[in-house]
């Protein structure tokens, strides 16, 4: 106890000092509740009546604290930095392998290409039996995670169970430096345009986007389409270095703007551009964020792409990693990036909430206009506003409980056993409607039950009007309405067949083809992707949407919820 008393009152003076210096007029104050948060401490570990367990109330007093913040102001003890780790590099120690829990049993659901696992020859299906001869009963995803990430070079045992056998194999692998790509898939969309998918924005982002697009060009890519859906940002740097690819040397891509002066700063392209003229179109959707706003923001401000898409999550604030005592870290919110209009597109306000804790978005009456380099006019407080508005396809509930429930990666799993040889290449393989038939039988044989949404609001009448005395005179219309429905719902595996069909065959295609071949089979199904590329074939339209200058809209949607 006495080695715990030293090493708070030791964090305690550390922490005064630096505030001390830096905000020397919140001193007392954070001397004053520092002192209290130890004193109590120590308390608590003495006299509670049961084991406090000083670690985990440490973390969960840290994680209370640090959630009345931002959700981007995290927290990792030693027993988490690799998470932390991969979170900057993209790269952690391990066996290279995705796994999940299904029936209570760890199966992989994806070796990575090239991965310690993908060499020894697991594949998607088989289970994992035993780690260093320790069954793996009563373990979750996430223990299991854990257990098989750790040092490159470290040595781990696995017992693993092939799909579609009973025996076991065991196997000595070596883990290795895993590097999860930023850029999973590349590739010509047609004779002309070109395609880059971006999924992150880790330490190697800007190198990979660069050498896609300059294999690309040498397959005679004459405009460009960077996909940025679902990119919930990462390093600011590396948004930098992507503009760059595409705009001047010198020109300020972002400005952020923090509490302490150091944090202001100023970002600008350093480097010889790679292509200033070739008709360039950013897809965005709701779940762009951070530095991938900061690449289609900026963009958008430079007049330098045309952005199609939905609007952008709106987040406009600065994280960076700070490494702490004992080998643990924290990821802190420490400033708002600015895009070259001078424009701040964070949309939610976490400084002010309300009573119930609800984070509020930014007013209407606060947004401002800015403009684009060419003069056209934006707002900050919204996310990106599109320059072409798509909405994004959602799923159907079939489609989300046939993967949910793990049905579409079971049957991929049997129909690659059957058919151990893929038929043609990724882009071109196809069910036949043969096949597709046979995985709705095996559907069927499944628990696939689902519910719409349709019959959640047929329930909600029901109880409304059971509420109101009126149900029994709407009692053989409700019956014969909810009858319908369910009939209606026996169709839906052929009402909603091209988006099924897409899952299966993206599911096939992973086991030989990985991650980008699971991409380059989905694109022939992309709506957006196609809207996308249709804009991307015509130069004519680019130029006129980057030159047009309209009377100022408002970028709000009433629809949108945070």
């Amino acid at each position: 106890m006495r080695k715990l008393k030293i090493s708070i009152i030791a964090v305690s003076i550390a922490l005064i000092g630096f505030v001390g210096s830096a905000f020397t007029e919140d001193y007392f104050e954070v001397s004053k509740n520092l002192d209290i948060f130890a004193t109590l401490y120590r308390e608590l570990n003495i006299y509670y009546v049961d084991d406090t367990k000083p670690g985990d109330l440490m973390k969960k007093g840290i994680d209370a604290m640090l959630s009345s913040l931002d959700p981007y102001t995290v927290y990792y003890p030693e027993s988490d930095i690799e998470e932390y780790k991969f979170m900057t590099t993209g790269q952690y120690g391990g066996i290279g392998a995705a796994v999940k829990d299904i029936g209570g049993k760890m199966v992989i659901t994806e070796p990575y290409e090239g991965s310690p696992a993908h060499k020894a020859g697991i594949k998607a299906g088989d289970i994992i039996v035993a780690v260093n001869g320790i069954k793996l009963d009563n373990k979750n995803s996430d223990d299991i995670s854990k257990i098989l990430k750790g040092q490159p070079g470290s040595a781990v045992k696995l017992t693993v169970q092939h799909y579609g056998e009973t025996k076991t194999t065991d196997y000595s692998l070596v883990r290795e430096e895993i590097k999860v790509k930023d850029v999973p898939y590349y590739g010509m969309l047609n004779n002309e345009v070109g395609y880059i998918k971006l999924t992150g924005f880790t330490q190697e982002a800007a190198k990979e986007v660069k050498d896609a697009f300059t294999k690309l060009k040498t397959e005679n890519c004459k405009s460009l389409v960077l996909d940025l859906r679902g990119n919930g940002g990462g390093l600011l740097q590396q948004a930098v270095d992507i503009v760059n690819i595409f705009t001047e040397k010198g020109q300020i891509v972002s400005t952020t703007k923090g509490k302490i002066k150091e944090w202001d700063a100023t970002f600008k392209a350093v480097n010889n551009p790679m292509d200033l003229t070739m008709p360039l179109v950013v897809l965005v959707d709701r779940n762009s964020a951070s530095a991938s706003e900061v690449v289609s923001g900026a963009l958008q401000d430079l007049d330098r792409a045309v952005i199609i898409g939905e609007r952008t999550y709106g987040k406009g604030l600065v994280q960076q990693t700070r490494n702490l005592s004992y080998n643990s870290a924290m990821k802190v919110t420490v400033a708002k990036y600015y895009i070259p209009s001078g424009r701040c597109i964070q949309a939610l306000d976490y400084s002010t909430k309300t009573e119930e804790g609800a984070v509020l978005k930014v007013p209407d009456s606060l947004t401002t206009a800015f403009k684009t380099k060419g003069g056209r006019i934006v707002y900050d407080g919204a996310g990106i506003l599109p320059d072409v508005q798509i909405e994004s396809e959602s799923m159907s509930n079939i489609a989300f409980t046939l993967i949910v429930k793990n049905h579409i990666f079971e049957y991929a799993n049997l129909y690659v056993m059957k058919n151990p040889k893929l038929r043609g290449t990724a882009k071109d393989f196809a069910l036949t409607d043969a096949e597709y038939e046979d995985f709705v039988t095996y559907a069927k044989q499944t628990d696939y039950s689902y519910t719409t949404e349709t019959e959640n609001n047929l329930d909600d009448l029901k109880k409304s009007a059971e509420k109101e005395k009126q149900y029994d005179d709407i009692k053989a219309q409700f019956i014969a309405l909810k009858t319908k429905m369910q009939q209606s719902k026996k169709d839906d595996f052929n009402k909603f067949k091209m988006e099924i069909k897409r899952l299966v065959e993206e599911e096939i295609v992973s086991r030989s083809g990985y991650e980008s071949g699971r991409m380059e089979a989905g694109i022939k199904y992309d709506t957006e992707i196609a809207e996308a590329l249709k804009l991307a074939s015509d130069n004519e339209r680019i130029k006129t949407i980057l030159t047009t200058i309209e009377k100022p809209k408002r970028p709000f949607s009433p629809n949108k919820k945070f």
